[in-house]
């Protein structure tokens, strides 16, 4: 991974100014920047509809009845995945270190996905550096996509804007299966390596094991639907769970409105980390309280990354300090539906696989 140098620019005073008043706001208001009652409410009550929907899963006594709560339950995971595991990531879904880790693990774990790999990929790569080819390990390195100018224009990328959400149904499999199994040999086709202790690749082991067991092995057990059956609603509810995690993610990232920048041969970049967040996040219905509560804040990403040592619980109180102070500094910051956000995902896909340069569109509110 290149280690980048950020340069001090107005960005720097923002972000400054942010911290400071962000910092005023919880001390008025005597909170916590962690998660507070509702948090707490939401973790119970996500972790239970897990419960639930696998319990009712597992006594099934239909095809039916075993497609609807098998594929609630994949769904069920995704939402407490962006609610409770990604701000346990960040230490913050709670008080306490030790539930957080705790959190953060069983719930990544559980999904047959390591927490440490996750955990070292998001908070280490993709939060310092984020859209910067060869720094940031959500940037890809993919043959069947083109994301970057840098990587080589091939003649089928000019429709990668009309197979890619055929290839977005694979993700989550592709991320269970081959992802973290080619970083355990030390070869990944992403842009950067991992090196991973020995009791992680044995975690790692183990609750992939554990994964096949419960999601499939013992619905086959318990149930006489057949096999086939239940390998296809586990292929189908992978689908499901992609095609919403990249929906949610893939369009805060990957818009012809936000930027990837490139440091120079010393790996110099020239803007200060918080600008970079800022041009390289886009945000949608930021305020919606509807997807705040089920996206877990991922909606407001910008305020995310400048901000992630704050629980999302909190973010449609602070969203007004961050618009006013990005006005003040005059940085663009990037808020939109999530209809237009999406169409500016696939506008970038089709100009990426046009032509070898790429310009990106000015941000007018």
């Amino acid at each position: 991974m290149n280690k980048l140098k950020f340069a001090k620019d107005e960005g720097s005073e923002f972000y400054k100014e942010l911290n400071q008043k962000v910092e005023e706001y919880f001390s008025e208001k005597g909170v916590k920047k962690t998660g507070n009652n509702t948090m707490i409410f939401k973790i119970i009550f996500y972790f239970s509809l897990d419960i639930l929907f696998y319990g009712l899963m597992i006594t099934s006594t239909t095809v039916v009845e075993f497609y609807t709560f098998y594929l609630l339950m994949g769904l069920s995971i995704l939402l407490t995945a962006f609610n409770v595991s990604h701000d346990a990531a960040h230490g913050v879904a709670v008080k306490s270190k030790y539930w957080n880790k705790l959190l953060f693990s069983l719930s990544f774990n559980l999904q047959g996905n390591n927490a440490y790999v996750w955990g070292k990929n998001h908070n280490e790569s993709h939060h310092l550096y984020t859209n910067v080819e060869g720094s940031d390990i959500d940037v890809l390195n993919n043959p069947l996509f083109r994301m970057t100018e840098n990587q080589k224009l091939k003649w089928f990328h000019r429709y990668q804007y009309i197979y890619a959400p055929i290839l977005y149904l694979l993700y989550s499999i592709n991320w269970f299966f081959f992802r973290e199994t080619l970083m355990l040999i030390n070869y990944s086709s992403r842009t950067i390596k991992i090196k991973i202790p020995r009791q992680e690749i044995i975690k790692l082991i183990i609750y992939k094991l554990l994964y096949i067991a419960y999601m499939i092995v013992l619905p086959i057990y318990f149930l006489s639907i057949g096999w086939s059956t239940v390998v296809l609603v586990f292929i189908l509810n992978h689908f499901l769970v992609s095609l919403i995690f990249v929906g949610v993610l893939g369009v805060s990232h990957l818009s012809d409105f936000v930027e990837h920048p490139v440091p120079d041969s010393d790996n110099n970049l020239n803007m200060s980390w918080a600008k970079l967040q800022m041009c390289t996040s886009v945000d949608y219905n930021a305020n919606s309280k509807f997807f705040n509560w089920t996206l877990g804040g991922f909606n407001a990403h910008a305020l995310h990354h400048l901000l992630p040592h704050i629980c999302h619980v909190h973010y449609l109180e602070i969203l007004p300090i961050f618009r006013e102070l990005a006005k003040k500094y005059n940085i663009t910051y990037m808020e939109m539906t999530y209809g237009k956000s999406l169409a500016s995902h696939f506008r970038f896909l089709r100009k990426m696989g046009d032509s070898e340069t790429f310009n990106t569109i000015p941000y007018e509110k």
